[in-house]
């Protein structure tokens, strides 16, 4: 079956949608995009998704071409067309639309560009000591509003294929005060020397992961005590376990850094009892919009 994409009201094969060649998603990179887990029907998360959408369309001053309830249906439509019973992730992309171009913004009343689409990925993962994996480290590079879910991604792409070929799945961004900001597609939390759980503050410097923010409210559950205060690449060396989170990610152990063991090179006790307690939400422990 081929994959249905969504694009400004119409469902199409993905073949065969298509954007005009002056959208300034593709000229300028002007716009915002937002992706939703899904696990058997729910979406994860969702409420948290769609207000980071909303935030970050206001920061950068486009409309949202559909209203709330109207998006959701969207997002359950691409899932039913694309036969998504298991895992999948759902894409939501808004531009600034078609215009002439012009760095300054079109005139008032062009038309925000909506692309959805769609596709199946492996069932959650089920072995946390397999999920482990490993990172390299190096320099930010971003510009100064991560804080923003922007489809300018350059940076992060490069980072992302120097991670690649070093034979790693992430990057942790170092500022330039020596001081870890997150990876190029995930936050990072360490449990450091005196075990404590970290992660950096939220800021204009990272991302407000929705998985970061959903893991935090899992804590008190746990009887667990998150600090969230920055931390250098030399605590991120010394740290006891070191784990990521993203929508993809989910909670993910990593067991080595630039070719050196994390701790003892296994998944330790924090990041474990937090995959489970993530497992256990994305299952349907907590209430979830959509």
């Amino acid at each position: 079956m081929s994959r249905i994409a969504y694009v400004n009201g119409r469902y199409l094969p993905l073949a065969a949608a298509q954007i005009r060649v002056e959208d300034r998603g593709f000229l300028f990179g002007d716009g915002i995009y937002e992706v939703v887990y899904v696990n058997r029907g729910r979406f994860v998360d969702a409420e948290k998704h769609l207000a980071r959408l909303e935030r970050s369309l206001r920061e950068v001053r486009i409309a949202m071409p559909v209203g709330r309830p109207a998006l959701e249906g969207i997002l359950r439509e691409i899932v039913e067309r694309n036969r998504i019973r298991d895992s999948g992730l759902i894409y939501i992309q808004i531009t600034r639309g078609a215009a002439r171009r012009e760095h300054v913004f079109p005139q008032a009343g062009t038309r925000p560009t909506l692309v959805v689409t769609a596709r199946a990925l492996a069932s959650f993962p089920k072995d946390v000591d397999t999920w482990a994996t490993g990172i390299v480290t190096g320099p930010d590079q971003r510009w100064a509003r991560c804080d923003i879910k922007t489809v300018n991604l350059l940076p992060n792409v490069l980072a992302k294929q120097a991670a690649k070929e070093a034979g790693a799945f992430e990057m942790a961004l170092v500022d330039e005060a020596g001081m870890v900001t997150e990876c190029a597609s995930s936050n990072i939390w360490i449990v450091d020397a005196a075990g404590r759980l970290r992660t950096r503050p939220l800021g204009h410097d990272i991302l407000p992961g929705c998985t970061r923010a959903a893991l935090a409210e899992l804590l008190a559950g746990e009887r667990l005590t998150l600090e969230e205060r920055a931390f250098s690449l030399d605590d991120l060396r010394a740290a006891r376990e070191v784990f990521i989170t993203s929508a993809t990610s989910f909670v993910r152990p990593i067991t080595r850094i630039d070719g050196a063991t994390v701790g003892e090179g296994e998944v330790g006790p924090v990041t474990r009892q937090l995959f489970a307690a993530f497992s256990r939400h994305v299952q349907g422990g907590l209430p979830n919009a959509a």
